[in-house]
């Protein structure tokens, strides 16, 4: 497998460990199929591959988490997502905490901490209420709104690539979007393995570039991670 060397740190205002994401305007991440999964249904740690438009690894991702969350609380579990670079260094750390989902209430919303380096806040992902489609606010590490998410409106599962759009907070400009792509036939009826497509701008502050990462992993959990 392709790797790409991590650029050497020191760049003025950026985290350490997030230099790559200064030199890339999308990502693709796939999530590894579970044999055990796939074949039994019983839910393990999702693990995923982050790779450049050339489809060289730059990052890996593995979900913390316990066996009986996964297999009580599906989809809506609380769970920590530890990203790694090509040496084993944890670069990002993405937090859930456990919230109920509903499209009919907007009482506990779903929320999600980013920090870069671990320890360090650079943003969250907060979602908004709405009945029909999903809406979330992208927002720096003081709470404030930087950008918006929106998601189709209902009845778009059975689509084979489904955009969320990225917006700027008067909603005039598209600024990227986070695309759930088709995996193929086989895959999506038996296993919950997806992948994603994240398109931002180059100049996108390198904190937002590991908050919408974050976004990603949101978004499938909310509404493409099933038990199948």
């Amino acid at each position: 497998m392709n790797m790409f060397p991590v650029p050497s740190p020191g760049i003025p205002g950026c985290p350490p460990g997030l230099e790559y994401l200064t030199q890339v305007d999308q990502l693709l991440i796939k999530q590894k199929v579970e044999l055990v999964e796939a074949l039994v249904g019983f839910e393990s740690n999702n693990k995923y591959e982050v790779r450049n438009s050339m489809g060289q690894n730059v990052f890996y991702a593995v979900e913390e988490n316990d066996c009986l969350s996964r297999q009580c609380c599906g989809p809506m579990r609380s769970f920590t997502i530890h990203i790694l670079n090509n040496f084993g260094q944890e670069v990002i750390t993405i937090i859930r905490p456990l919230k109920c989902m509903s499209c009919f209430f907007p009482c506990c919303l779903q929320e999600l901490e980013v920090q870069a380096p671990p320890g360090n806040i650079v943003g969250y992902i907060i979602q908004q209420w709405h009945p029909l489609s999903p809406k979330f606010i992208v927002a720096n590490e003081h709470n404030e709104p930087v950008l918006k998410i929106h998601g189709p409106f209902c009845g778009w599962s059975c689509l084979p690539d489904v955009d969320f759009e990225i917006l700027t907070m008067d909603e005039v400009s598209k600024i990227g979007k986070i695309s759930k792509q088709w995996t193929g036939l086989l895959r999506e009826a038996f296993t919950d393995a997806d992948n994603f497509g994240i398109q931002f701008p180059m100049d996108l502050d390198v904190r937002m570039k590991a908050v919408m990462i974050g976004a990603c992993f949101l978004i499938d959990f909310m509404y493409f991670e099933a038990t199948n």
